[in-house]
């Protein structure tokens, strides 16, 4: 590889986790961080060009981001929200376009700038959204649910913005007559690669990635296989790479298995993010946004108030109430990272200048900031506003539908049983027996098939496991696992936490170890047997049936 390139690639991530080192301390997110760092390192100091290794590079972050994006949109998810996800979805989609678009042309721009600004603000961001409710714990609650649910209808109106200017990209310089055939081509193709991409979710991948789950160590590699089949399958059509790697994403995100496909894909992504979105800060520059900062302005404060007020109104009139459709509003106030995608594809087709780059790129700076703080804080302004005329106006019920408005953080007061040999499997089964609720973690899908008990696909090494099953809330973790190791991270971060620990130790050195760290029980399943371990977990008082 040239060396220009190692040094562009290495001075964008030093710059990268520098910038992200600093926010972290204000909760910006990372997406803001890196394009502020693209803004330094290029047009602020002068240290990185857009050279071809770094717009390579760019493009398979791309490919990586909307694979991610579509691996979050799981159906099973939302199937209690569909119907209010499509209206208020559609609703919004249709609202913000039209609105921007006359917004766009008040503010002098031209018909063709004013449709691509237009379909940069329609979008919401899914991958800021859904970390930091992941980071609330709200993922799981309804009006998380609702949010993603939007999402994954913005994402499918994206797909056919993307695969109309994968129609305009191939016609170039033609008449109307054959642009127009080359995007019924690229709808055609869509339509292919969308056909086979659900076939097979629903007939090859299941079996496929069950055999594959077995070795938890090959997900990664298959998952990143499947993702390029379908980008390949995508440039054969003649569209766009973006298009056949979201398609990847959402097929794989039906499999019971995409949580942890999740988790193993996003290292590898976020160093291709950080290289696309501080290669976009670099070639935004400083005198075409100047020329545009109050179109900026006045763009940004439609999107942080037009979205949630639009919102507001549609998830009211479903019946929901207003506590549940204000958080679900506040979720979509920010411009998506479709936005700069659909941005950098229009300036490299020559559809739109470098000032329309630089300025959605100021949107997105200031939207998808100030929104951050809008969702951390969501319950704190709705506490300021509730009861006052910005809320009553849209006549949303005090309390909509059941349970709407209730604080829904998923799994609470239950054991986490990790490791589903024998020992944990008959576990399990006791403590479901006696009326525990219970939670079974283990990275072999086929172990985790007819428990009585709620299961989740994982490695408990990752952080993210344990907070997706619920350790802060839970009121015991167990580990049946034979791996030191693992049993000593597990007994430190139980104690972080603060609960009680059972852990199963092989001999007399790890049971000293694990009563250092704090474990409430030790297991030896050579000496007790596998019932009297469980009755003598009750008869100690470390849980209540």
């Amino acid at each position: 590889m040239d060396a220009p390139i190692l040094r562009d690639v290495g001075v964008i991530l030093i710059g990268a986790a520098t910038v992200v080192l600093l926010a972290r301390f204000v909760h910006i997110p990372s997406i803001v961080a890196y394009i502020l760092a693209g803004l330094a390192l290029g047009p602020g100091l002068g240290l990185v060009t857009m050279t071809e290794g770094v717009e390579v590079i760019s493009e398979v972050g791309i490919a990586l981001l909307l694979f991610i994006v579509g691996l979050e949109l799981s159906l099973e998810k939302i199937k209690d929200v569909g119907k209010v996800a499509v209206v208020a979805g559609l609703g919004q989609v249709g609202f913000t376009a039209l609105g921007g678009f006359l917004l766009c042309l008040t503010l002098d721009f031209s018909v063709m700038e004013a449709v691509f600004i237009a379909t940069a603000l329609t979008f919401s961001s899914t991958v800021v959204v859904v970390k930091l409710l992941d980071q609330k714990g709200d993922l799981d609650s309804v009006y998380g649910r609702i949010a993603v649910g939007i999402f994954l209808v913005q994402d499918m109106v994206v797909i056919i913005a993307l695969t109309f200017l994968s129609g305009l990209g191939q016609s170039g310089e033609t008449s109307p007559a054959e642009m127009a055939m080359g995007v019924v081509w690229a709808f055609v193709g869509m339509a292919l690669l969308l056909a086979v991409a659900f076939g097979a979710s629903r007939w090859v991948l299941p079996r496929l990635f069950g055999w594959v789950a077995r070795f938890p160590e090959s997900l990664f590699i298959w998952a990143l296989t499947w993702c390029f089949i379908l980008v390949l399958g995508a440039e054969l059509l003649q569209l766009s790479l973006e298009i056949g790697a979201f398609l990847a994403g959402v097929s794989l995100a039906q499999l019971p298995y995409h949580g942890d496909l999740r988790r193993r894909v996003h290292p590898l992504m976020n160093f291709f993010i950080a290289v696309f979105f501080v290669s976009l800060g670099v070639q935004m520059e400083f005198g075409a946004a100047a020329e545009v900062w109050f179109p900026a302005l006045v763009l940004s404060l439609f999107v942080l108030l037009g979205n949630p007020f639009i919102f507001l109104w549609l998830i009211a009139r479903m019946g929901y109430g207003e506590r549940t459709a204000f958080f679900t509003s506040v979720t979509v106030a920010q411009i998506s990272e479709f936005s700069f995608i659909l941005a950098a594809m229009g300036l490299s087709a020559g559809l739109i200048s470098q000032e329309v780059l630089s300025l959605i790129g100021m949107v997105g700076l200031v939207t998808i900031g100030l929104s951050a703080y809008m969702i951390l804080y969501n319950h704190w302004l709705y506490e300021r506003l509730k009861g006052r005329a910005v809320l009553r106006m849209f006549r949303a019920p005090e309390r909509g539908r059941e349970g709407d408005d209730d604080d829904d953080v998923g799994i609470q007061h239950h054991v986490i049983v990790v490791g589903m040999n024998t020992l944990g499997r008959t576990i399990v089964r006791d403590l479901a027996d006696e009326g525990v609720q219970v939670l079974a973690v283990d990275t072999d899908p086929a172990k985790l098939e007819e428990l009585p008990c709620r299961v989740l696909l994982g490695n408990a090494e990752y952080l993210s496991v344990l907070e997706e099953a619920g350790l802060r809330r839970a009121k015991l973790l167990v580990s049946t696992l034979h791996i030191e190791d693992v049993n000593r991270l597990l007994a430190y971060r139980a104690r972080r936490f603060g609960v009680p620990a059972v852990i199963h130790a092989q001999d007399d050195h790890m049971h000293g170890e694990l009563e250092a760290l704090g474990v409430a029980h030790v297991l030896n399943s050579h000496v007790a047997g596998l019932r009297q371990v469980t009755e003598e977990l009750q008869k100690e008082g470390v849980f209540e049936p």
